[in-house]
This record gives C-alpha cells, structure tokens and sequence, in this order.
C-alpha cells in the first residue's frame, strides 16, 4: 500500500501544474497526502477491521477535509444516506491498492474491488476501473510477468495499452475519469524499470498526476518489492499518525500471511 502513498504525495504538487520530464525533485516542502491517500486508508481501515465502506469513506473524508475530493464525492460524504451517484471517475481506482494485498484468489479480490468501487461509482467504467487496479496488483504480487499483466488487462477490461509513455506524454490532458488514467498508469508501470522510475514515469506524462503515481505506484510496490528507504521515510513523514499506525498494521498484516493464504 505504501507504494500508492508515494505516488500520491510525489504527484501532489503536480496535479495542477504538470511536469513532462522524468527529471524532478521528488519531495518537495509542499509535497503532501491529498484525497486518493486519505481513502486508500479508509480502504484498508475496512479490510482490517471490517465495517462498511461508504460509512469508512464518509467517516475518513470528513475527519481530513479540503484534501482534493471531486465536486460530486464532496456533496456525497454529508449525505445522511449516502447512494451511488453513477460515477466513471478515477477515485474508484485510486483508494483500491489495499484490496490487490489482501486477497488469495484473483476472483474474490475483483469481487472486493467492485463493492468498494459501487457505494460511490457504481458506473461500468468506475467498477471496470477500480478492478484492473487490484488485478494488475494481485498478478503482480504472484510473480507474474509484464507480458501476463498487460494481456489480462487488455483482454478483461478492453484497454488499450499500445500507446508507449513518449506518445502518452505528447498528448495526455487533465482527465479524472477511469478510461482517461488507468490505462495511462498501468502503462507507465510496464514501461518502468523499477520503482522510482516508475513513480517518475508517471509525473512525466502530465494529466491527473497525484492519481496516476498512486495507480501506478501501487502495482510498481506489488512488482519489485524493493522500495528506497529515503522514499519511504520522506513519505510516511507527511502522514499523521492515524495513517501510519493503519499502515503498519495493514503491512504487519501482510508479512503474517503468506502472498497465497491472503487476509
């Protein structure tokens, strides 16, 4: 999960104001958590000690307010009874890395991505979204290869991945919908080396980049493993303590269990 902190924290500064190079400072004073970080949390807080995840992701957005949350989620988390609003946006995608962790099987984590996609976007796209991330991540964590990623996504979801992060880059534009950043993020994964380069690549392409680096970054941790101590300790330094102390329980938890027998 830390993986997708990263990308988040790394690409907040970033968002508004894009960066086509792999060639910036990656923490910067104003780099921080924003939204995607905030329900990534709220995600595994209900794989941990279980509860309802409409109810989690009110309680979180509302507890770390004015962190970036899209116009219509924002209205969302003070409705009394909260429904789905029919939203593709990428927020599906981005607070779903936990569910990629926490599962055996690949069929029980899509059923996972789906319920904690539906309370908010109950869309196709935003289920279809938020289910390719936990995929390519489950796949990932087993040992599968960038061949075997790439043509299951392509092959359940229908995205396309031809398009190489130079062509990306060239054209990418802001886009917080699912089909408008998840192929890109899974993308920039395929095409990185390891998983600075990784983050890197998906800050260079522009467009939504604190979502992108937090797709992105959550596959790139389940695919190397290796994450910089420096990156780490930048990040979890932005953090307040209630984020971390659910981060290392949701790690913990992780070690305890082998990448077979899940949560």
């Amino acid at each position: 999960m830390i993986g997708a902190i990263i990308g988040d924290v790394v690409g907040s500064v970033y968002e508004f104001n894009n960066h086509r190079s792999k060639e910036f400072p990656l923490f910067q004073a104003n780099s921080d958590y924003t939204d995607d970080s905030v329900l990534t949390f709220a995600t595994a807080k209900v794989l941990l000690d279980g509860g309802d995840y409409a109810a989690t992701y009110q309680q979180f957005a509302r507890a770390y307010p004015n962190r970036g949350y899209g116009g219509r989620f924002g209205r969302w988390i003070w409705q009394e009874k909260p429904q789905p609003y029919n939203s593709f946006g990428n927020g599906s995608a981005m607070r779903v890395s936990p569910i990629g962790f926490a599962f055996a099987d690949a069929e029980t984590t899509l059923e996972e991505a789906k319920r904690s996609a539906q309370v908010t976007h109950n869309h196709p796209e935003g289920i279809k979204g938020a289910q390719a991330v936990a995929l390519a991540i489950w796949m990932a964590r087993q040992g599968e290869g960038k061949a075997a990623i790439r043509h299951a996504i392509e092959k359940q979801f229908g995205y396309d991945l031809s398009r190489d992060c130079d062509f990306i880059r060239q054209v990418n534009k802001f886009d917080e919908t699912c089909q408008g950043s998840v192929p890109e993020a899974i993308t920039c994964f395929l095409e990185s080396t390891d998983f600075e380069d990784c983050i890197r690549l998906s800050i260079s392409i522009g467009g939504d980049s604190d979502t992108i680096a937090c797709i992105a970054g959550g596959i790139a941790q389940a695919y190397y493993r290796d994450i910089p101590n420096w990156i780490i300790t930048e990040t979890r330094a932005r953090l307040p303590q209630e984020f971390l102390e659910i981060l290392d329980r949701f790690e913990e938890k992780i070690m305890r269990n082998s990448v077979c027998s899940g949560f």
